[in-house]
């Protein structure tokens, strides 16, 4: 009898357990229920709204190689100190408004060059000077929808804008300050030069889930710098100036959203 007892003791406790557990299970279920049924039915309405042509917004998240390769890079007014091309990272946001195969929206991207190159005319070694640049595209993009399948989308379209070129000096003590005290202001020479945008670009894209694609693109425009590049009192001048070719090659993420 006192088997019987403890094994009926055990059968209701795993009983209880084994309803516990399904009443947490239903639980979990009921809570997410409405947030999946929410991202389904955004997903649906974002996939709608490109397949029926109906107007909805994208965000782009671009990565980019930014090439200059016929432009003179000079550090000063002598023709000994300029080198030709270089080549840059870039990253950036985008956001358009799209309806139908024609989209409009704008750009922001920051770049920084890979090459470096020592600043000339210093007689102090010790001061260790050095040079870096740096650049931000503003942008205004239209894109038009050449071909349009389930998953593969490609476009072409111009862009318009602005960009700032930006020089900076530096010496040792700028990089490894003598103590940690912060004074006002920024601890290098800087330039910025700045310049209007025109290009024209191509891509494709490929739609791997309702609101998301992923997508390549190529684009040829030109800079269009003051012909006489600003000068610092160190003898240091801007970097780039005059009518500059730019090829960029990138990839892109892109989020859909339904209005």
């Amino acid at each position: 009898m006192q088997r019987v007892a403890a094994l009926d003791r055990r059968l209701r406790w795993v009983r209880r357990r084994l309803w516990a557990g399904w009443l947490a299970a239903l639980t979990v279920m009921a809570l997410r229920s409405p947030a999946q049924a929410q991202q389904t039915a955004s997903a649906s309405r974002a996939t709608a709204a490109r397949e029926r042509d109906r107007p909805y917004t994208m965000v782009e998240l671009p990565a980019s190689v930014i090439s200059l390769p016929l432009a003179d890079v000079c550090l000063t007014k002598e023709a000994s100190s300029c080198g030709k091309g270089e080549v840059s990272l870039a990253m950036g946001l985008r956001h358009f408004y799209r309806r139908g195969p024609f989209a409009f929206g704008a750009g922001l991207a920051f770049a920084r060059t890979l090459r470096g190159d020592p600043p000339p005319g210093v007689d102090d070694p010790t001061l260790e000077r050095s040079h870096s640049r740096g650049y931000l595209l503003v942008e205004g993009l239209f894109r038009y929808t050449l071909l349009r399948t389930k998953d593969i989308e490609t476009w072409a379209g111009p862009t318009v804008g602005g960009v700032v070129v930006k020089d900076s000096w530096s010496v040792k003590a700028d990089r490894q300050p003598y103590s940690d005290t912060a004074f006002v202001g920024p601890r290098s020479v800087t330039i910025g030069t700045e310049g209007i945008v025109l290009g024209l670009g191509a891509g494709a894209d490929w739609i791997f889930a309702h609101n998301w694609s992923v997508g390549s693109q190529i684009r040829y425009g030109s800079w269009f710098l003051p012909s006489d590049p600003v000068k610092n009192p160190t003898g240091d001048t801007a970097s780039l100036s005059g009518r500059t070719d730019v090829l960029e090659l990138g990839f892109t993420v892109a989020y859909r959203i339904a209005l």
